[in-house]
């Protein structure tokens, strides 16, 4: 029977990663994440809370797998890359579809276990935990792989499938970080074995494909914020930092500059309760022991009132750095809860505005509200996640696959990356640029 491929979501634009790999008859499932767009659209939130998986299917806020109604019996496994929500938040909402279990490193599934234990969402699947660069044996035909790669979340895997025709590399959501914040380097060694062995198909993260650079180290970053909260007079008034909650080494270089300040960290927001619990479950660090996490909004409220008093002792990280009206910073905008936002106090935007028409407008309007009430504004305090691309030239060139699929990108962003693989001397017959839906055969 060969190989096929069916680009299930991710291939249009950016969410709704899921890649359907058919080989002799067995399917593994690659992500099955949200459109968080359309998903924060219909919410106003981003945190996953319980909806019913036709709203979500209506708004296009999940996978459609009609695409792959004929495959849905002989689905293996579903493996996510990482735990961030465009790769991992439809788990909840039709995981139950297939029955195959579920297989990720030890923080993805840490943060699949929290949203289902939040929402009391019960699965069928087996959640299955596969530490970083191990194998496990999935049916006779296939062997997963999940090879350590960094990116600006904790554990993100490339994920290898072994077959008889080769291996195929799903790279999405990924750079080459030489000296990372927490957590090691990408296994580089292990990447070059598998060019050295075959690589048959490359599915490859076109994110940053438009951009001609190489994606700086998470250590840039965190100079940044030294810059700003260390060498920046703040000493009468507030700090507040907004940034992914999932982005674990940038909350761990936030609070190192607290602890300079000399100021009490505050986390305020659901998410952020939700990502620091699964980094502890996972082993990777505990921010409990050091920061005062504050889940509820009552709780909040609450904290806010003593914080108010004393404005300059605390530094305050929240929710809200894409402007999500239902988050915390906006909340404190709104007056909805206990703190007034007053001249010279200090936002941090630990963040890129993710360039889609919800989250501009949201921001607009958030930096509206700050302005009005003459706060100092810091935005961009940030690096990518995803590789530039100079990386992907880099990954290629190591792994020097037979066909290359690009996913994880607008058209501009599909048709950078398949520019550049051109440009390295592919034919445009091994480099398949594909529609959602559609279904390719390459071995």
């Amino acid at each position: 029977m060969g190989i096929q491929l069916t680009a299930v979501g991710g291939y249009t634009d950016i969410g709704r990663n899921c890649t359907a790999v058919n080989i002799d008859g067995e399917v593994i499932l690659l992500d099955l994440g949200l459109h968080l767009e359309h998903y924060i659209n219909y919410t106003e939130d981003e945190d996953i809370v319980k909806i019913d998986v036709h709203e979500l299917t209506q708004v296009g806020a999940i996978p459609d797998i009609s695409s792959i109604e004929d495959w849905k019996s002989k689905v293996k496994a579903i493996i996510p890359s990482h735990a961030h929500l465009d790769h991992v938040g439809a788990i909840p909402f039709i995981g139950n579809k297939f029955n195959a279990p579920i297989i990720g490193t030890p923080f993805t599934t840490a943060v699949i276990k929290t949203i289902l234990e939040e929402e009391k969402i019960t699965l069928r699947n087996d959640i299955k935990t596969l530490h970083p660069n191990s194998h496990y044996k999935l049916t006779n035909n296939i062997t997963v792989e999940l090879i350590h790669v960094t990116h600006s979340t904790p554990q993100t895997a490339i994920v290898a499938l072994h077959t008889k025709y080769g291996v195929i590399l799903y790279a999405v959501d990924f750079k080459f970080d030489r000296s990372p914040v927490l957590g090691k380097k990408t296994n580089m060694k292990r990447l070059h074995e598998l060019g050295n062995k075959g690589v048959l198909a490359l599915i490859l993260d076109s994110t940053n494909a438009t951009d001609e650079m190489k994606t700086p180290s998470e250590n840039v970053a965190k100079q940044m914020l030294k810059d700003v909260m260390l060498e920046t007079n703040s000493s009468n008034n507030a700090i507040v930092v907004t940034t992914f909650s999932s982005h674990i080494a940038r909350l761990k270089s936030i609070i190192e500059c607290g602890k300079k300040l000399n100021r009490k960290i505050l986390f305020l927001g659901r998410s952020l309760e939700k990502y620091s619990r699964s980094a502890k479950s996972a082993g990777i660090i505990n921010f409990s022991k050091h920061v005062e996490i504050l889940k509820y909004n009552k709780q909040i409220k609450n904290r806010l009132k003593d914080v108010e008093k004393r404005r300059n002792k605390f530094l305050l990280v929240a929710t809200g750095h894409q402007g999500e009206p239902k988050s915390v910073l906006s909340k404190m905008l709104n007056k909805e809860l206990h703190f007034n936002f007053r001249p010279d106090d200090h936002i941090i935007f630990s963040c890129r505005v993710i360039p889609t028409e919800t989250n501009i407008k949201n921001r607009e309007i958030m930096e509206e509200k700050l302005k009005q009430n003459k706060v100092r504004i810091f935005k961009d305090i940030h690096v990518s996640g995803h590789a530039a691309k100079e990386d992907l030239r880099d990954m290629i060139k190591l792994v020097r696959p037979k066909h290359i699929i690009p996913t994880h990108g607008t058209l501009a962003m599909i048709n950078a990356t398949a520019s550049l693989t051109l440009e390295m001397g592919y034919s445009q017959s091994k480099v398949h640029k594909m529609n959602e839906g559609d279904r390719i055969t390459i071995a």
